[in-house]
C-alpha cells in the first residue's frame, strides 16, 4: 500500500503542473519529439526538459532517442492509475453525499 501511495503521489504531483498536464493532453493524440511538444510554451528548452523529467520520473511517459531526436510517449497504464483512484474517491463521496440527502429528506418530513 505504502508503494502504492508513493506511485500515486508522484503521478499527482506531475499532474499538479499545467504544462505538464497540456504536455499528457498532447501526448494522447500519439507521441511526439520534444521540440514539438516544447513549441506552444514560452520556455526555454532547459526549462521544459525539467517538466519531460518529471513527467518520465513519474512514469507518466517515456522517451527513446533515435539519432538526435528524442519522442516522447504517453504511459497510458500509468494514467490509469490515477483515474482508478479518483474513481474510488468519487464512489466514496457520491456514497456520502446520498446518505446526507436521505438524512436530510428524512429530518424534512411533511407534519400529519
Amino acid at each position: 500500500m505504502v508503494n502504492q501511495q508513493t506511485s500515486l503521489d508522484t503521478v499527482f504531483h506531475a499532474l499538479a503542473d499545467p504544462t505538464r498536464r497540456a504536455v499528457i493532453a498532447r501526448l494522447l493524440i500519439g507521441a511526439a519529439p520534444v521540440k514539438r511538444l516544447a513549441e506552444p510554451f514560452a520556455m526555454g528548452l532547459p526549462a521544459f526538459m525539467k517538466h519531460l523529467s518529471v513527467l518520465e520520473t513519474s512514469g507518466l511517459i517515456r522517451s527513446e532517442k533515435q539519432g538526435r531526436t528524442r519522442t516522447c510517449h504517453i504511459n497510458a497504464d500509468r494514467l490509469a492509475t490515477a483515474e482508478d483512484w479518483l474513481s474510488e474517491q468519487r464512489a466514496v463521496w457520491q456514497g456520502r453525499t446520498d446518505r446526507l440527502a436521505e438524512f436530510v429528506e428524512s429530518q424534512n418530513l411533511p407534519n400529519e
